[in-house]
């Protein structure tokens, strides 16, 4: 069942260069800066709080696992936000302007299906795989 009123999850993640999180959360993606110290940095990314903690290079990027899903290679771990589909058209416009490299094109998938769903992938400066989606029909983000 899709909830209208979500609770803001939480993620801390390690990068490697704060002032990179910072250039790629604040301004590429235009996330509000929260808290922050010279250790790490709280930004609002559609209303969750994610953390970006500084971490020696050694544990940040590494190759990430793929698995293949729709003929593409899906890096695992990933985290991101199911938004709104206007959102997401608007932010997938945002990152072209932006010149992001996508690891993932933004495209949709299951097209005039039940859980149609557009996607796309890409990593931050440390490496860190993020995904945004929307679906076409938010009540079907759990259906089969």
């Amino acid at each position: 069942m899709f909830v209208q009123e979500l609770s803001p999850f939480h993620l801390a993640f390690p990068v490697d260069d704060l002032v990179a999180a910072h250039e790629f959360y604040g301004g590429t993606l235009g996330c509000r800066e929260g808290r922050s110290s010279d250790q790490w940095i709280d930004f609002d990314l559609f209303g969750h709080q994610i953390v970006a903690h500084l971490k020696p290079k050694d544990n940040c990027g590494s190759e990430p696992i793929v698995n293949r899903v729709d003929g593409h290679d899906v890096p695992v771990p990933h985290f991101g936000v199911v938004l709104r589909w206007s959102d997401w058209e608007a932010l997938a416009e945002r990152l072209r302007s932006h010149g992001i490299q996508f690891v993932i094109e933004p495209y949709v998938r299951f097209q005039g299906q039940v859980g149609e769903q557009a996607t796309m992938f890409l990593l931050d400066p440390a490496g860190n795989a993020l995904e945004f989606k929307a679906f076409k029909d938010p009540t079907q983000i759990f259906a089969k």
